[in-house]
């Protein structure tokens, strides 16, 4: 059952070039989704402020304000998730997207099937986020972390962790599929001191995977962003 035009979540589609919106437009169009769109990004500020979306795709390469800018902008007041879908593949680009809040990076050219997949997950943890009992609880597939109980099981058996493993785990769990930056995860887990460590997080991430994954080789719940950093499956 489609949605009321009064409850479905509004998205706004920020982007300059004409062929990729209506690609986008066309393709989002048969879900249940109100649409607004924006070119520039004096445009997309307009339109966020007017009727706050509930969930921005954001180009960066915009004619007058460059995306991160506005990224910027956006985050000192909107809450919604903010996915970036941009042709700029450097890992200090994404990075800097992310320490800048964006939830999600799409890197141009991406599937019609990905960019769903990725804006149900935006949603999924945003309404979680809203909720107490996934405060206390996180599930995901047969992995389940009570918080409360700071227990952590695979398929119903449990799953022993040092301190600062565990602490790893929670940190993403608290931000669950989103893309998390290695230093991020580092402050987060060691303290600021230590955000350029990035190899004693990999072994901490190593053996992790061995404790939780089937196969550590081919992960299901602690997936790598290449050259950025990880991300905890949100489904």
């Amino acid at each position: 059952m489609s949605l009321s035009a009064a409850t479905a979540p509004l998205v706004l589609i920020v982007e300059d070039e004409a062929p990729m919106r209506r690609f986008v437009r066309s393709f989002l169009s048969r879900f249940d989704y109100r649409l607004a769109e924006a070119a520039t990004g004096e445009e997309a500020l307009a339109a966020a402020a007017e009727s706050p979306p509930d969930l921005v795709l954001l180009d960066l390469g915009l004619p007058d304000i460059d995306g991160q800018d506005v990224l910027v902008q956006l985050r000192e007041w909107l809450r919604a998730p903010i996915i970036v879908l941009s042709v700029r593949d450097q890992d200090k680009q994404k990075i800097m997207a992310l320490n800048h809040g964006a939830d999600d990076y799409l890197t141009k050219p991406f599937s019609t099937g990905e960019l769903q997949a990725r804006i149900q997950v935006a949603f999924r943890h945003a309404a979680q986020g809203n909720t107490s009992e996934a405060a206390a609880l996180f599930e995901c597939g047969g992995l389940v972390i009570d918080r409360a109980a700071r227990r952590v099981t695979v398929d119903g058996k449990d799953v022993r962790l040092t301190r600062l493993e565990y602490k790893l785990l929670a940190a993403m769990a608290r931000h669950a599929g989103k893309v998390l930056t290695h230093q991020f995860l580092l402050g987060e887990v060691w303290g600021p001191k230590r955000v350029e460590d990035i190899q004693h997080l990999r072994v901490f991430m190593a053996g992790l995977r061995r404790k939780i994954e089937a196969e550590p080789a081919r992960p299901r719940y602690l997936i790598t962003e290449q050259g950025v950093g990880y991300r905890l499956a949100g489904e």
